[in-house]
């Protein structure tokens, strides 16, 4: 009964002083939605990989080696440690390879499709056990001419027929039979795929992998581990961490060691240093967890100023209530009642706003949240959610209001209590610290970003597209050299083992002219090429030669880059004999001008350019400069299509791929960007309120100001200035705590800019025009206001 009445004391407060309420209700409202949403998102991204059964015994194999006191992790494996994983080794249950994905052309009857899929072993799906709705996960993969598809994929080949045991053409050379069907494989996958292959079909179809299979000095591929139930981390690592070191004397100089690193920390952990664990996207979740909690924070701020502020206005309220008997912990009741039922109204609002932009969030941040309404246990934490919120935005008023002495309250002995005002403005200072500290952050996010996409590529991006080859494309590669040059269309084409943005092959220079004996074999890139693909990237020959036009005069020359150059610190590398890629000795016969086909964030990988004569997996081609890419891309489809017919004609341009190296970046930059205007406007709220209400405060003051001849100005400095001041304090307080964690964001890139003080300023003097514009209303308001009106009695 008692409760019901504060219930409704509360709802007539909400009605009578309904511009306080709406200013509470859509800050607070904000404050939930911007922290339930990020929060919908971090679950979302720690959720990865954890939906497969057994997750927790998954496991991949990682490779750690030291080259300069430096040590590099990757996740490329060579296959002999493969039969050495399976038999040698107790605790380990099952043990697959994996290449690292591709696109293949599928064909059944007239219809056909390219889509992403992997080559995996035999054990692949008794080791991630993505769901199969047809088939049995031991023997699926047996048949090194089977094909497991997911629902979609056979739906899209096959219509309503049934798949199981029916034919699919395999980059319009292989015959499979489907020997399995999947469910299809959710957003928080960290391997995306529309089918899977058997690893020992890409070993009958390629020499390379077959030679590999005894050649501890290529690592192509990746290897996945099962461990038997009751077997942890703790006890394989001893066992395999040296097994590189004693199984190839090659390797010894680079300290080989292995690690083991588990499902759970694929998506979230993929940056090493020194061999450990150092941090990956797990950071960014952090931090917008932190700014989720941020904004909430600011939101309840705003909710206890705009209470305590009031206090003159209840003062006589608290002092009736105690006067008739009231005691203390009743009136906390009564103003925590209020609290709940206003954080009530802006949790609902805040569930209907995230609601509403959970589509176009999904779309900007590339993902498939929802909001589980269906789960209780969502319901619960939804629960305590809201009984937190209003705890922490109701506690100070509901103390501080109930403080009060009903003697001197009746008396109209209420004086502004000095704890309160400075409270308040402690708080401000808090609010508005915090959002300029990611005003900063999102200014320095965008100068990294713009730092990185401004440096020097090392080739020409316009006009220059690429892609996939197939094996049709690689058996007539010649025959469409010509056409597309024959077109007019094209001004140069180029096959390569990699697209413009990719190095697909690493290997290792193990002698070169001057080597210290005591020096580690560098490991290096390995891009094999045509001799047009220099002419074509567009990449500047600073030393020696091209590649002849008979690659075959060329069998056993090389260009390297400069960084590799570097590396191997030769003073005249033209003519000098290496050794690299199983004791192959090849002269260098060129240099060319670093480029990044990597990382922007990082320095240019040394890199070896060697002839191709095999079949290769990219190629290029620039356009004409007089030609428009809307109508040449018709016409270059015929000729794809021409030698090409498995495939549907795909295609990037060099510009878009480089520009997708900055997806992370440019997406964190946009959240922080969001974010830190979500803060501000939540604190400008705030900041809106408390000057109305000191307005209203003032009224009278300011009256006598006017009748005694104040302007305008001199009353809007009389409001403003406060304000301004603790936002300029604010600003000297956020410089420091942004820096400080916007240096330790900068050390993971080796390309990055010196912070410079005029962001700070910058953020600043953006703070203090949005509190300008924010509290100006209130103040001409006031400034303009009837003297008469305000001088008034009752």
């Amino acid at each position: 009964m008692m409760f019901r009445n504060y219930i409704k004391i509360a709802l007539r407060g909400l009605v009578k002083h309904r511009a306080y309420s709406f200013i509470n209700i859509l800050g607070l409202a904000t404050g939930m939605a911007v922290t339930l949403l990020i929060g919908l998102w971090v679950y979302h991204e720690a959720s990865y990989d954890r939906f497969l059964p057994d997750y927790e015994q998954v496991y991949q194999i990682k490779r750690h080696y030291t080259i300069e006191g430096e040590t590099h992790t990757i996740e490329a494996i060579a296959l002999p440690l493969v039969e050495i994983m399976e038999n040698d080794i107790p605790g380990i249950a099952h043990v697959a390879l994996s290449d690292w994905g591709n696109a293949h052309s599928l064909m059944v009857g007239e219809t056909k499709l390219s889509s992403q899929g992997y080559f995996v072993g035999e054990d692949f799906l008794q080791i991630l056990k993505y769901p199969l709705l047809r088939g049995e996960p031991a023997t699926v993969l047996n048949d090194p001419n089977s094909i497991v598809l997911t629902e979609q994929t056979a739906t899209a080949l096959f219509g309503d027929a049934d798949p199981m045991g029916q034919a699919v053409k395999l980059d319009n050379s292989q015959e499979l039979t489907v020997s399995g069907i999947l469910r299809d494989v959710p957003g928080n996958s960290t391997m995306q795929f529309s089918y899977l292959l058997p690893f020992s079909l890409l070993e009958n179809i390629s020499p390379y992998v077959r030679e590999a299979r005894n050649e501890w000095l290529v690592n192509s591929f990746m290897l996945y581990l099962g461990l038997a139930p009751g077997v942890d981390q703790e006890q394989i690592t001893p066992l395999i961490e040296n097994i590189l070191a004693e199984k190839s004397p090659d390797l010894k100089p680079y300290d080989p060691r292995l690690s083991l690193q588990p499902a759970a920390d694929w998506h979230l952990y993929g940056r090493y240093e020194n061999g450990r664990p150092a941090g990956g996207y797990i950071e960014y979740v952090r931090l917008f967890g932190i700014i989720g909690l941020l904004v909430l924070i600011i939101a309840c701020i705003n909710f206890m100023n705009l209470a305590t502020a009031r206090s003159e206005k209840r003062a006589k309220e608290v002092g009736v209530r105690k006067a008739i008997g009231s005691k203390r912990k009743h009136l906390i009741v009564q103003f925590l009642s209020e609290s709940l039922l206003l954080t009530t109204v802006s949790f609902a609002l805040g569930i209907l706003l995230v609601y509403l932009v959970l589509e176009p969030f999904n779309q900007l941040v590339g993902s498939e949240i929802r909001i589980p309404f269906d789960q209780p246990l969502f319901w619960l934490l939804m629960v305590a959610y809201l009984l937190l919120t209003a705890l922490l935005a109701g506690s100070r008023p509901a103390f501080y209001l109930s403080s009060f002495n009903a003697v001197r309250v009746l008396k109209g002995g209420m004086q502004k209590q000095r704890s309160a005002v400075w409270g308040r403005k402690a708080l401000v200072l808090i609010q508005f610290s915090c959002s300029i500290a990611l005003i900063i952050s999102t200014l320095i996010i965008y100068q990294q970003i713009r730092h990185v996409q401004d440096r020097p590529t090392g080739y020409l991006r316009d006009r220059l597209m690429m892609s996939e080859m197939s094996e049709d494309l690689n058996r007539n590669y010649e025959a469409i050299k010509a056409d597309l040059l024959g077109s007019g269309l094209v001004e140069q084409v180029a096959k390569a083992s990699g697209s413009a943005s990719e190095i697909n092959f690493f290997t290792i220079i193990s002698n070169w002219p001057g080597r210290n004996p005591d020096r580690a074999h560098l490991e290096i890139g390995a891009v094999r090429a045509s001799e047009t693909y220099f002419k074509t990237m567009g990449m500047e020959i600073i030393a020696g030669r091209d590649f002849k036009s008979n690659l075959e005069a060329d069998s056993h020359s090389v260009i390297l880059n400069e960084a590799a150059i570097r590396q191997l610190q030769l003073d005249d590398p033209i003519g000098q004999t290496i050794n690299w890629n199983r004791n192959q000795n090849v002269t260098i016969v060129g240099v060319v001008k670093d480029a990044i086909l990597l990382s922007p964030f990082t320095p240019v990988h040394p890199t070896l350019f060697a002839p191709s004569f095999n079949h290769e997996s990219s190629i290029l081609y620039r356009l004409s400069p007089n030609v428009s890419p809307r109508e040449a891309i018709p016409q270059l489809a015929e000729i794809f299509d021409r030698y090409n017919p498995a495939f549907p004609y795909e295609y990037q341009f060099a510009d878009e791929a480089y520009a997708r190296k900055f997806q992370l970046e440019l997406l964190v930059g946009k959240l922080a960007g969001l974010f830190a205007g979500l803060a501000i406007f939540v604190s400008c709220l705030g900041l809106f309120g408390l000057a109305a209400f000191m307005a209203e405060q003032r009224r009278k003051e300011i009256g006598i100001r006017k009748v005694l001849g104040a302007t305008l100005m001199q009353i809007w400095l009389l409001l403003s200035r406060e304000f301004l001041l603790l936002v300029l304090i604010s600003c000297v307080l956020a410089t420091p705590l942004a820096l400080y964690f916007l240096q330790d964001w900068l050390l993971q890139y080796d390309y990055r800019i010196s912070i410079s003080p005029l962001t700070f300023v910058l953020a600043g003097l953006l703070a203090l025009i949005i509190t300008v514009i924010t509290i100006s209303f209130q103040a001409i308001r006031a400034g303009t206001a009837r003297p008469v009106d305000s001088l008034r009695s009752e």
